[in-house]
């Protein structure tokens, strides 16, 4: 799962296997560690619930976690559809959440593509 922070927007890139693995797990995780101390890390997640909220946000110390319909994350991973998108209200403004599928890149080679879904841009001529 790719993490993408840009201003006040939290974006989630799953591959096909990470789709798989939320669907039958109902959580995929990912941690990055930032120095040698236990607490300097960074744990990212997403999570399935069966509430009726397409998507939401847990932020605690040291961890944020999507939090995903399960409806709404089997229609997006067995359908065309591309992102699932979401607003939370963070006090001053939102912050804007993305779940997207990962496409494989057409301007690298196979091995950077690896888990990725097929590009709809692929073989397209400018």
């Amino acid at each position: 799962m790719k993490l993408r922070i840009k201003g006040n927007s939290l974006r989630l890139r799953l591959g096909p296997t990470e789709v798989e693995r939320l669907l039958a797990a109902g959580r995929i995780e990912e941690t990055i560690r930032f120095a040698p101390e236990q607490s300097a890390t960074l744990t990212y997640a997403l999570e399935l619930t069966a509430s009726d909220q397409d998507v939401s946000l847990h932020y605690e110390p040291c961890e944020v976690t999507v939090l995903l319909s399960r409806v709404q994350a089997s229609r997006w991973a067995e359908g065309e559809q591309v992102t699932i998108a979401g607003e939370v209200g963070v006090g001053q403004g939102n912050l804007e959440l993305l779940i997207e599928k990962d496409f494989a890149c057409i301007d690298r080679d196979d091995s950077e593509n690896v888990d990725t879904f097929p590009n709809p841009k692929a073989g397209a001529v400018c």
